[in-house]
């Protein structure tokens, strides 16, 4: 048994792990994503649950009839009953967990962007202390571009991640992976039920991480670039990445209130809107 392996074990066999999938407009990709979760941690996790945010295709059909055994995970599908953007589907899901007592969730992709087979290494980083453990692009030189990202997306990426380092004043090798995974227990404490309903949400979770004390680590992971749709509006959403980060600080300076902000790290409730 590898080492990875035995790591994403032990934090199998310790924790109450889910795996949480957004899912919007990926009929053509959900089934396949589920497939290639390593069948050996489908058989440890507590649940897997799909979130589909209304899709205007086939998503939800094809997820609910996926052919799922019974002696893995159980499989839960469900849709929002109106689109509640990739921030609102988050929430969701998230709450979902909390009301769930899970210990561990892992965001993944309903579109097959990020790798399933990259779970063992996200659940293994668990065995050290840690709040939440993200999958970057960047962690291995030149990763990014052989997988095949855009290079305007590349040099974006570079850029948006080198201001929101400098304005958060953090070291993260890349800030807009969506292959996320976090400690339950962490998700309690910070109210992200405020954040943005968009993909900016991402932005806003790792400043209330941030300013919690919490600590992420990130592990490398592959980069694939295949026939999904992006459906983010680069321009904008740099400027609510950035302007999340100038509210932050403002807020430091006791100029700026916003709730979503206004992070304890010691409270044992839950936030709520």
């Amino acid at each position: 048994m590898n080492n990875i392996k035995q790591l994403a074990l032990e934090v199998l066999q310790n924790n109450r792990v889910a795996v949480f999938t957004v899912a919007y407009n990926a009929e053509q990709h959900i089934e396949d994503v589920l497939n290639r979760i390593p069948k050996w941690v489908a058989e440890k996790l507590a649940e897997i649950y799909i979130i589909d945010d209304r899709s205007t295709d086939d998503t939800y059909s094809k997820a609910q009839n996926i052919q799922w055994s019974g002696e893995i995970a159980p499989l839960r599908i469900f849709q929002t009953p109106y689109n509640q953007g990739y921030g609102g589907n988050q929430k969701l899901g998230y709450n979902y967990a909390i009301q769930r007592g899970f210990d561990i969730v892992v965001l993944l992709h309903g579109d097959g962007q990020y790798a399933p087979e990259s779970l063992p290494h996200i659940l293994a980083a668990y065995t050290e202390k840690t709040d939440a453990v993200f999958g970057s692009r960047f962690l291995q030189r030149g990763g990014a571009l052989k997988g095949r990202m855009p290079l305007y997306k590349w040099i974006g990426n570079r850029i948006l991640t080198k201001i929101q380092n400098a304005l958060l004043k953090s070291q993260m090798s890349e800030m807009h992976s969506g292959y996320r995974s976090y400690r339950v227990s962490a998700l309690r404490k910070i109210p992200f039920n405020y954040n943005s309903q968009g993909f900016d949400f991402d932005a806003d979770i790792i400043v209330q991480f941030h300013a919690a004390g919490f600590k992420i680590k990130e592990i490398p992971i592959p980069t694939y670039y295949g026939d999904e749709v992006c459906r983010v509006n680069g321009v904008a959403y740099a400027w609510n990445c950035i302007k999340t980060l100038i509210k932050y600080r403002l807020m430091n300076y006791e100029i700026f209130y916003d709730p979503k902000f206004d992070v304890r790290a010691d409270m044992q409730y839950q936030y709520t809107t």
